[in-house]
């Protein structure tokens, strides 16, 4: 089986990878708007050659679109108008509503299938493409049951073979709850990293005392701002809905702190751990 990836940094290369370790297809088609990315990914084995997309669509069964998600909204229906009935295309991005409402009305819409491999890490680029980076993470089907029936199995089994777990939502749930787990903590990530920066002027202080708490808080900061901007534009009013929320409790310690009402403060951050009875 050919498979085409059109971007090939992380989440594209890191597909690669997992496909290719796994043997679920033995040839890898490539496509980056940037060509040095598209060169090096031929250049680390992410990708076998780098082609065009109309020479991508003649040849590959199943088309890994794995753009910031503006761009797959202007692309994904240009790329429906050239495949055929035997041919497979997926989506990885983080927004789906306003994928969805791009292909709508597309004839081929069946031959489209909406996922959301939700693993990453805050580096981008073909060369932050790593093995393993799926396995054990879920992957969000949305709106499945307008996809044909062999298009989602072959979708099933591309992510199985990366390992991942597999959940159902529709588009609206999908935004929503992403915005909760995901975009958020994006934006209070580059907001601390821009609070410390403007507070601590002294670089050498922020590299010699920076321990792993807050590393492990600002790693998200790293993330490129072409991948992030447009995530936040097309998901603005639920991110807007949490951040609110988020204003709202870190308001409510500062008031703490001001009141000096530390058991209040104690009892919040007992509720806080919860968290851990979730997610580990």
């Amino acid at each position: 089986m050919t498979v085409g990836i059109i971007g090939t940094g992380l989440i594209g290369g890191s597909i690669a990878i997992g496909l290719r370790e796994s043997g679920f297809a033995d040839s890898f088609l490539g496509i980056d708007t940037c060509e040095k990315n598209t060169a090096k990914a031929v250049e680390l084995g992410l990708v076998d050659e780098a082609v065009v997309l109309d020479e991508m669509l003649e040849r590959c069964q199943i088309i890994v679109v794995a753009t910031p998600v503006d761009a797959l909204v202007k692309l994904l229906p240009s790329i429906l108008n050239n495949i055929g009935e035997g041919q497979t295309v997926l989506d990885v991005g983080s927004t789906k509503l306003p994928i969805l409402q791009a292909i709508a009305g597309h004839p081929k819409r069946h031959r489209f299938v909406a996922t959301h491999p939700m693993a990453g890490t805050e580096y981008s680029g073909p060369t932050a493409a790593i093995p393993k980076l799926f396995d054990g993470k879920c992957c969000v089907f949305c709106e499945a049951e307008k996809s044909a029936p062999d298009a989602v199995e072959l979708a099933l089994k591309l992510y199985q073979s990366l390992g991942m777990r597999i959940t159902q939502l529709n588009g609206e749930e999908h935004d929503l709850h992403t915005a909760y787990v995901s975009h958020i903590s994006h934006i209070a990530s580059f907001a601390l990293a821009l609070t410390v920066l403007e507070k601590e002027q002294e670089e050498g202080r922020i590299f010699e005392l920076a321990s792993g708490g807050f590393s492990s808080t600002v790693r998200l900061a790293k993330s490129s701002p072409e991948t992030w901007i447009p995530i936040f534009r097309q998901n603005r009013d639920n991110v807007l809905d949490v951040l609110d929320e988020f204003i709202n409790t870190v308001s409510r310690f500062r008031t703490l702190l001001i009141k000096k009402d530390f058991d209040t403060f104690h009892e919040l951050m007992g509720k806080a751990n919860d968290i851990q009875r979730i997610i580990g």
